[in-house]
């Protein structure tokens, strides 16, 4: 088994091309590897309970661990308590710790 580490920095709403690295991520996953979505920036734009980013409710059920950076959260206004089922806010550090242990890396 494989570790990943995937990073979206992209606002599903505004790009498409997000979509297909949600679809990635879950195909790793179902595959059996280990896998970390990271959301920052505008990427945690999807993590706010309620909102319907295509393809961001199948990261869990594939088994996704997704993440969203606590900083990125705060600079919109976005609190733990308003996030979807399944996303933990998160420092950077859990990512560091992750590469850490020899995860692959990918930044969207």
């Amino acid at each position: 088994m494989a570790r990943y580490v995937l990073i979206e920095s992209r606002d599903p709403f505004e790009s498409n091309d997000v979509r297909y690295f949600y679809e990635l991520a879950a195909s790793l996953a179902r595959a059996e590897n280990d896998v970390t979505l990271f959301l920052v920036q505008n990427g945690v734009l999807a993590a706010r309970a309620g909102e319907q980013a295509p393809s961001f409710a199948e990261l869990g059920q594939a088994g996704v661990r997704v993440l969203a950076d606590d900083f990125s959260l705060r600079e919109r206004g976005i609190t733990a308590t308003r996030l979807s089922d399944g996303v933990k806010a998160s420092g950077v550090e859990a990512i560091v710790d992750r590469l850490g242990t020899g995860a692959h890396a990918l930044w969207h």
